[in-house]
């Protein structure tokens, strides 16, 4: 849908009109803003819209996708890459907030540049990819379209499922048998939407299968997790368990720790299934009262950081907005004490995710909305950076705070 020369000019003007108003309250510490956690909300949204005009403008080539924003330069990847699909997803984000078409015509147009994703073989994030693109169109649309290639995606993504070990495997490099990491259980959301679309439960059996076995071998005494199991094809049990992107095998990485609380709140709103509840309940006790997640609860890379005088104690925004997102969610399948504890520690992640410690200035960080997130520590890879999917599941957690 192509926007008029004055509809564009109204929006324009909205915007300059908007932005008089938002930058003043971002530039404000976070208990000024306002009390009401929806009109927050609604603010902070408003004030993401006013960024991603920019962001949009910038970056027009659905198939050379922005994916980071570090070392005062942007990182780009193809439809391929596992990041491929949150940029259509937050374009659909801001289409739900403001209901302009123009972000309508802007979340169609990238998320079709994904279509062939779907025959992915080289990634087990198709799962990422197509539903945070697909996924969220299906939301509007109803589209047979996206419903078929969301079907194709899963069967995709089954190849990879192995009966024997329960699980589908990670990573297509290295020298692992079989390797698994946590960040899989975000990648079962796609299974769980084709078996309701195609009626077939062999998908929802294998993202059961998959959360089951994670629950089993990928978690401490303490719900903490390691970032990777490797398995044996022949025995179904782990072989190793160690971690990539954190400090040591038995840190905690604070996104591989997002990733599960997020996973297993998800996974018990397609299973009803109260040992995933019980799980995501543990995991997220297990960051939120952990002795070094920091006052503003935006947590360091990894929980263990501080323990190391060697290391630069980096945050993640993106680990922030990932458990934000999950603890709202999981405010609904508890009662009264519980679901208000969760709701308020979200609250304080949204708000001070939007305050100028981590939100970024206009015409900053390339136009990406949150700073200081990590992507890869010990790779030496996109420290105290942006990330699309940081932005991705802040406007996810944004808009489910509307509905409170």
């Amino acid at each position: 849908m192509i926007h008029s020369k004055s509809k564009l000019r109204g929006y324009i003007l909205s915007c300059a009109s908007l932005l008089f108003v938002t930058t003043s309250l971002h530039a404000k510490e976070v208990n000024e803003w306002p009390e009401d956690d929806v009109a927050f909300c609604n603010l902070a949204l408003d004030q993401s819209l006013i960024q991603y005009d920019k962001f949009r403008q910038e970056y027009k080539n659905p198939t050379k996708i922005p994916t980071s924003f570090s070392n005062g330069k942007t990182n780009y990847t193809t439809p391929l890459g596992w990041t491929s699909g949150f940029v259509a997803g937050s374009y659909w984000y801001l289409y739900e907030h403001s209901k302009d078409p123009i972000w309508l015509e802007e979340a169609n147009r990238w998320t079709d540049a994904l279509e062939k994703t779907q025959f992915n073989r080289k990634t087990h994030d198709i799962g990422f990819i197509i539903d945070s693109s697909f996924g969220n169109r299906m939301r509007f649309t109803n589209s047979p379209d996206s419903a078929a290639v969301m079907i194709s995606a899963a069967q995709t993504l089954m190849e990879r499922y192995n009966p024997k070990v329960g699980v589908t495997y990670s990573w297509s490099f290295g020298t692992w048998e079989f390797p698994v990491i946590i960040d899989n259980m975000m990648n079962l959301e796609l299974l769980f939407k084709a078996s309701l679309l195609s009626k077939d439960t062999h998908y929802y059996d294998a993202a059961v299968s998959h959360a089951k076995v994670t629950m089993k071998h990928h978690f401490r005494d303490d719900y903490s997790s390691y970032h990777l199991v490797n398995y044996s094809r022949n025995t179904g049990l782990p072989i190793e368990k160690q971690t990539v992107q954190g400090i040591t095998d038995n840190s905690s990485w604070s996104r591989g720790q997002a990733w599960a609380a997020y996973g297993y709140t998800m996974t018990y709103r397609y299973t009803q299934d109260e040992s995933f509840l019980n799980q995501a309940k543990g995991i997220v006790e297990f960051m939120l009262t952990n002795e070094n997640m920091p006052e503003d609860l935006i947590p360091y890379f990894d929980y263990d950081a501080p323990a190391y005088s060697d290391i630069v104690n980096y945050r993640d925004s993106s680990a922030a907005a990932l458990l934000a997102s999950a603890l709202l969610e999981l405010a609904q399948y508890v009662e009264n004490e519980q679901a208000t504890y969760y709701r308020d520690n979200a609250l304080t992640i949204l708000r001070n995710l939007s305050t100028p410690t981590y939100f970024a200035s206009e015409d900053e960080n390339g136009h990406f909305l949150l700073k200081q997130a990590t992507g890869h520590y010990p790779a030496n890879r996109d420290l105290n950076a942006s990330l699309n999917y940081g932005d991705y599941y802040y406007l996810e957690a944004l808009n489910r705070c509307k509905s409170i």
